[in-house]
């Protein structure tokens, strides 16, 4: 079969495969493993097929995944989650919306330890639902902040989603992680104005809840001081050169289970459970990994990441014209996939194309993770949505969506931002 037909054949195959609810890792080895036989044979797939996966699991810049994954999963077991949001709704509880904003706030200091999305969604999901939905929040607009707290683990540092794209671009991981504060930061604060704005329009489903007195926040302040402690240690460390990012992540792995297991939060049977959980969230992402690297060897052999960045750099359009277009397809590639497969599916071949067009990567890497980040609470296919879903099933998803598109329009004027004022994300990185 010609090689110019096996391409289209493959991501048929492999949308195929993903509508029959294949794992995406394993619908991507299996896809590019078929292409990649009929395109050279049996023999020599063999030996190419054979060394792929070990190659991949062995690489030294993806040992970072598994050890900021461990620094997560052992911040949550420690209950500084319940902290943040109790410190959190001590703070904001007495405004209107005032659980929502404690949500965001301890979304985001959840993720500046954790760098996973739906993680943080499902964290979220047992903390704060209960207690909106018993102070007579509709559950619309409180799942709806619950989703959106969780796209900031995939942006505010540590993230999975950068240091998979640093892998990928082989760009510096540890400023594409400096890169990603200001625009987190910036998330966080459009995030509450767009809870203000729900809470003036519809008092009645964002409730205040009773104030409570400076001694009680101080107590809760006292609380979540490891976050503050982790996130200066582990990106102040990058920031200043005294770490490199797999360095910081096992540093910070073991500075978090010792400060839980100091503090009596962290026994012995909870870091097994610790390791076991780790093991089993890294294992999912490097078959991911591993289906992509074998699904891109089938691509390469097709010649289709070049015959497409070929066509897209021959557009009649502006630098400018085609960044709108790349991203407007990140946006309805995020409806339908997850985040880690957008990236290793789509990297490598939009990549050469920004790097034609004289784009900064660390710039555009951040840009793509707040396209992908949108993508996990847009419909029919929000991630985050459907991870809250599955934890509550009685939830309606026609009213989360709507609730959720207040916070899409703000996502895209900030998006919009970043594209204008390419200094709101280089400034720090530049700098180190």
């Amino acid at each position: 079969m010609a090689n110019e037909f096996l391409a289209p054949l493959g991501f048929a195959a492999l949308f195929a495969l993903i509508l029959l609810q294949v794992p995406i890792g394993i619908a991507m080895a299996i896809v590019g493993a078929g292409g990649y036989i009929l395109a050279v044979g049996i023999e020599p797939a063999m030996s190419v097929l054979a060394s792929a996966p070990l190659r991949t699991a062995a690489d030294p810049a993806l040992a970072l995944l598994p050890l900021f994954i461990l620094m997560g999963v052992a911040a949550f077991r420690s209950g500084i989650s319940d902290r943040l949001f109790e410190a959190g709704r001590n703070t904001f509880g007495h405004h209107r919306g005032g659980l929502a904003l404690s949500t965001i706030a301890a979304s985001a200091g959840f993720a500046a330890i954790c760098g996973s999305s739906a993680a943080g969604a499902a964290t979220m999901t047992r903390i704060a639902l209960p207690p909106m939905r018993a102070a007579g929040y509709a559950d619309g607009p409180a799942a709806a902040t619950i989703a959106v707290g969780g796209t900031l683990g995939i942006l505010i540092p540590p993230s999975v989603a950068l240091a998979i794209y640093g892998v990928l671009t082989e760009q510096d991981i540890g400023k594409l992680f400096v890169a990603g504060l200001v625009p987190g930061l910036m998330a966080v604060v459009m995030h509450m104005l767009v809870i203000q704005i729900m809470a003036r329009c519809n008092p009645e489903s964002l409730p205040r809840s009773a104030r409570v007195g400076w001694s009680e926040r101080l107590a809760s302040y006292a609380q979540i001081w490891p976050v503050a402690l982790i996130f200066l240690f582990v990106l102040g460390g990058m920031y200043l050169g005294f770490f490199t990012p797999s360095e910081a992540a096992a540093m910070g792995a073991i500075f978090t289970i010792l400060l839980g297991f100091i503090r009596g939060h962290l026994p012995l049977r909870a870091i097994w459970e610790t390791l076991t959980e780790t093991c089993r969230t890294s294992a999912a992402i490097f078959m991911i990994l591993i289906g992509a690297v074998i699904f891109g060897y089938f691509l390469a052999i097709t010649g289709a990441p070049y015959a497409i960045a070929t066509w897209i750099s021959n557009l009649p359009l502006s630098p400018l014209a085609v960044l709108v277009v790349i991203l407007a397809l990140y946006l309805v590639l995020g409806c339908f996939l997850d985040s880690l497969a957008m990236i290793v599916l789509t990297v490598p071949i939009i990549f050469p194309v920004t790097q034609q067009m004289g784009y900064d990567p660390i710039w555009f890497g951040v840009l793509t993770v707040i396209t992908i980040e949108m993508g996990l609470i847009t419909p029919p296919i929000g991630l985050n949505v459907f991870v809250i879903k599955s934890m509550e099933r009685n939830l309606r998803l026609g009213q989360v969506f709507a609730s959720i598109v207040p916070f899409i329009a703000m996502d895209l004027f900030r998006l919009a931002l970043l594209v204008a004022f390419p200094i709101l994300v280089l400034w720090l990185p530049n700098s180190m």
